[in-house]
């Protein structure tokens, strides 16, 4: 069965004419059961998870102080976000979504978050609308459990995943894999434990053709037993800040390759959306349906 986490707390109010589009948490659970892709019974509603898991990835002192609300202007402000209870709320919220999802995902093969990816919170700081780390706790929350002792991280949204690349620099139990715009956000990038940077303009065949390559040479030195994906859509050529030139029909061809990789290694998948911010909301949920419906072609 297809289970997915969702939440009203997902698309968190911003102040107008912020850039960050939080509709497509609400949009895209309609889109999935208007079309028949799920129903409501596909669908369940994250709590909140134990503060250990949070502190066993993020310092103490970044997580007391994000949770008294007491970063500093600075700190704020490279997390693009206005700073609120409710918002550290989200945070936890969608975070417990991904944990969730993966122990679903060990039930049936694939589950899903409809938010997640927030793949450039590190340790100590939040940058790039990420404060938490969803990919991070999730892969140590289920090496902690003893559910994965291997723990793929395939990033394909369009930004490097730092974040996540600085929290298992030091890792043997967890590879990070980020595909991603070299010279797109962030400047700086930090060493994943196999980086792609491609040129703007990147196009369906080259992306393909390199992400192709890059499963077969994670396969042979990594054989994981759990896979976490973040599918952001920013890959496509419509994206105000993706830069790169992919196709919708790509970017399906691109999830199709990921999940035939996990249904081939007969491993769990846990996938999460990542970015997207074409500037037609359509576009944006068009993209993010295709994983879920090639779920149901794959796994069900």
């Amino acid at each position: 069965m297809l289970k997915i986490a969702w939440s009203p707390l997902y698309a968190h109010p911003l102040p107008v004419g912020h850039r960050f589009p939080m509709d497509k948490y609400n949009l895209l659970p309609e889109q999935l059961k208007y079309e028949g892709t799920a129903t409501a019974d596909n669908f369940f509603e994250p709590d909140f998870i134990s503060e250990k898991y949070i502190i066993n990835t993020h310092k103490i002192d970044y997580w007391n102080k994000l949770n008294s609300l007491t970063l500093s202007k600075s700190e704020i402000k490279r997390t693009g976000f206005p700073l609120s209870k409710s918002l550290v709320e989200r945070e936890v919220n969608i975070v417990t979504g991904s944990v969730q999802a993966a122990e679903f995902a060990l039930r049936y093969g694939i589950a899903f978050n409809i938010a997640g990816g927030t793949h450039h919170a590190y340790t100590d700081r939040g940058e790039g609308f990420c404060l938490l780390n969803d990919l991070a706790i999730t892969s140590n929350y289920l090496i902690e459990n003893q559910l994965a002792k291997r723990v793929l991280i395939i990033d394909l949204d369009v930004h490097q995943g730092n974040g996540t690349a600085e929290i298992f620099r030091n890792s043997d139990e967890v590879f990070t894999f980020s595909m991603h715009g070299q010279s797109n956000y962030p400047m700086h990038k930090e060493k994943s434990d196999l980086d792609i940077g491609l040129p703007d303009k990147t196009d369906d065949t080259t992306y393909l053709k390199l992400l192709e390559d890059s499963l077969k040479k994670i396969q042979s030195q990594f054989p994981p037993d759990f896979i976490l994906y973040q599918s952001g859509v920013d890959v496509l050529d419509s994206d105000k800040l993706g830069r790169l030139s992919m196709t919708l029909q790509g970017i399906r061809e691109r999830d199709k390759m990921v999940l035939d990789f996990g249904k081939s290694l007969q491993k769990p998948i846990m996938c999460c959306m990542g970015g997207g911010y074409s500037p037609k909301i359509k576009d944006i949920i068009d993209a993010h349906a295709q994983v879920y419906r090639l779920a149901n072609e794959i796994f069900f």
